[in-house]
């Protein structure tokens, strides 16, 4: 028979059993991902990228070179051929510049040189001057009038191989003023009212001549539109002072054939002297009355005196009537044409109309002497400052500036279509 062991440390041991661990299964998947070939990994994955790569090159490099072709021929081809006309094709061109106004006699105008050639065009004409001339130099009338002189296809014709500059022979006038355009230039400075004149040509003194024909054309115009202009103010005067002549010298005849037919420089004076007469009568007449009356108290009727002073009465009775039927008919609004009322009547009024037609012809005459004055004043006449130059050296066409124009152009344009495929690319 067994008997049972107290327990000891000894069982204790032998009871206790450490706990078994189990497997973490979170790190084995870990660790199957985990490639146990890194070598052969990264080898395979640099070969992937080199393919890529080299795919990618290639059709970079095919875009490249069609935008570097475009390029080519885009830019540089247009570029080189424009260099090489300007520089080596262009014919050399003159200029001829002259400097010039519209001006007007005026008393208001600065009391110096230099204000008469900066007045400003305010409150006149001058400023419109300018604009007229300005489009007259660049009309077909100003090449008609320039060709009567120079013969602008031999000025302007081609030298060399320098066809874009020269103008074709036998052009049309619509483009023949085209071309007149590009060879002649005018600027006009609203400040000072000057215009600055540039004429360009193959050889300096074509260029010169035909500046100082424009010049001497502007002139003329300038000339024919103040003398229209003075003419149109002077015409209404002179047609006054023709009116009030006209009028005066009818007032004149009226007045001459009225003292012809009546016989009296003067019917006012004549009539004076008439009343003057009447009045020494009618005192003649009253003093026979009076010698009458006492002789009535002395003599008899039929005495000689008496007889006598009767008969001087009654005389100066019908002398003294005579003279009064001179002045009137006696009653209102008599139609007697002899009488002095009705000649001073006729004659006051030719005199009347005699002086107002004098006063008008004197007013006219004075209002035809003020508007020429004005006309004079308001006068306009074109003044050069300076004279056509000559020019020594070539100056235009410009080489440098339009090469490199023409280059810019071509880049921008190109640039823009470059622009616009690679926005068209990426929206794609």
């Amino acid at each position: 028979m067994t008997t049972a062991k107290p327990p000891g440390p000894e069982n204790k041991t032998e009871d206790f059993k450490a706990p078994v661990k189990k497997p973490n299964i979170t790190v084995l998947d870990n660790l199957r991902k985990v490639d146990v070939r890194p070598e052969r990994r990264e080898a395979q994955q640099a070969k992937k990228r080199k393919l890529l790569g080299s795919l990618k090159a290639g059709r970079l490099k095919l875009r490249h070179l069609i935008i570097a072709g475009s390029f080519v021929l885009a830019v540089v081809v247009p570029a080189a051929l424009a260099s090489f006309y300007m520089f080596f094709i262009a014919a050399d061109q003159y200029h001829s510049s002259a400097a010039f106004a519209v001006r007007s006699i005026d008393g208001k105008a600065g009391s110096d040189i230099l204000g008469m050639f900066t007045q400003t065009t305010g409150g006149s004409t001058t400023g419109a001057d300018s604009f007229v001339l300005l489009d007259y130099i660049e009309s077909e009338r100003m090449i008609e009038a320039v060709e009567k002189t120079v013969d602008l296809d031999a000025a302007f014709a081609r030298h060399g191989a320098d066809f874009y500059f020269s103008m074709t022979a036998g052009l049309p006038i619509e483009e023949r003023l085209e071309y007149w355009k590009k060879m002649v230039h005018v600027d006009f400075d609203h400040t000072s009212s000057i215009l600055n004149l540039t004429v360009k040509a193959f050889d300096p003194q074509s260029s010169q001549k035909i500046a100082s024909l424009i010049i001497g054309e502007s002139e003329r115009l300038i000339n024919d539109l103040s003398l229209k202009a003075r003419n149109g103010v002077l015409k209404a005067s002179q047609d006054e002072v023709a009116l009030a002549e006209g009028r005066l010298s009818a007032a004149r005849n009226a007045l001459r054939n009225f003292r012809d037919v009546s016989q009296e420089a003067d019917p006012v004076e004549a009539a004076k002297l008439a009343g003057q007469l009447v009045a020494s009568l009618e005192q003649q007449l009253t003093q026979l009355h009076t010698d009458l009356m006492t002789a009535r108290t002395r003599m008899a009727a039929d005495s000689p005196r008496m007889r006598v002073l009767t008969t001087q009465i009654d005389s100066l009775e019908k002398q003294l009537a005579h003279e009064k039927q001179r002045f009137g008919s006696g009653t209102a609004g008599g139609t007697g044409g002899s009488d002095v009322a009705n000649r001073i009547r006729q004659y006051e009024e030719l005199e009347t109309e005699r002086e107002f037609a004098e006063k008008a012809y004197t007013g006219s005459l004075a209002s035809l002497e003020k508007a020429r004055i004005d006309a004079n004043n308001q006068q306009r006449y074109l003044a050069t400052f300076i004279q056509p130059t000559l020019s020594e050296k070539a100056q235009y066409p410009s080489r440098l500036m339009v090469s490199a124009l023409v280059f810019l152009g071509c880049l921008f344009a190109w640039g823009v279509s470059v622009m616009g495929y690679y926005n068209i690319r990426d929206r794609n």
